[in-house]
């Protein structure tokens, strides 16, 4: 265990060398400084003991906290549970520049295990299982719409735009929303977005709470504009997740041409 952790950590100087300077994270014994991944935490390591990073080992978690004593610079090497690997310098200072790191998948200097391309004779059937995926999700998607017995999962109103969450279903490896918007408002909708969220916290406390987007792999039925005294469902379809104890789905809709904004909140 002590050779495979000497070896990531000896990978995290080396790309320091070999590619870019890694960022540089503050900290001190008087105050907790927040690390907010895109993955739940499957291991965390500091270089040095002055410095200590603790999260929830038995239940991953997205964030971590980190606390320092006075002595040399370290590292902090993270793994989430997706393989992505991530690496900071971590200093010692008297005054913290920042208490809330939110960390992107973008800031990730690789992943646990390597990632084999699939050699060009493999990428027809890539495409075929693709476009076969896609036939799938609208099959599906037609299937779901004409199901009887309209449900009701969460409801929210804001100035006669109505968004109703009424299916929420798990298929093989996807999840598939069951969305219906209504608009009473007197004026057409055009739409500037409908994103989903998984959110952790309170909007309230904005140092502990984190939203992350959640990739949508197909759509059906989802019009530009809501038209007034329409009344509009369609699908969703995200690769599959489970809601945590204190994460909750959040459904936002955006006007392009206007300021109307709705946020839809759902938790377990």
């Amino acid at each position: 265990m002590k050779t495979y952790i000497f070896l990531i950590l000896t990978m995290c100087s080396n790309y320091i060398l070999a590619q870019r300077l890694l960022d540089t994270i503050y900290a001190n014994e008087q105050k907790n400084v927040a690390l907010f991944f895109p993955g739940a935490i499957r291991q965390g390591i500091t270089g040095s003991e002055n410095f200590v990073f603790t999260y929830n080992r038995e239940k991953q978690q997205y964030f971590g906290l980190l606390q320092a004593q006075p002595g040399t610079e370290s590292n902090l090497l993270a793994i989430t549970d997706d393989g992505r690997v991530y690496c900071y310098i971590l200093r010692y200072s008297d005054t913290l520049p920042s208490l809330n790191y939110f960390i992107s998948e973008n800031e990730s200097i690789g992943n646990e295990k390597p990632i084999i391309k699939p050699k060009t004779a493999k990428n027809v059937d890539s495409v075929s299982g693709q476009e076969n995926g896609i036939k799938y999700f609208k099959r599906y998607s037609e299937y779901l719409l004409k199901l009887k017995g309209e449900l009701s999962i969460a409801t929210k109103r804001k100035k006669g735009i109505k968004i109703q969450l009424q299916r929420l279903l798990y298929q093989a490896n996807e999840v598939y929303l069951v969305i219906e918007v209504k608009n009473n408002s007197g004026i057409d909708f055009d739409i500037d977005y409908l994103n989903i969220y998984r959110a952790n916290g309170n909007k309230r406390r904005k140092a502990s709470y984190q939203r992350l987007t959640q990739d949508v792999i197909y759509k059906y039925n989802l019009p530009v504009v809501f038209k007034d005294k329409q009344s509009v469902r369609f699908v969703y379809v995200l690769p599959k997740f489970v809601l945590g104890n204190n994460e909750k789905l959040e459904i936002e809709l955006a006007e392009s041409k206007g300021s109307r904004e709705v946020t839809l909140s759902f938790k377990n």
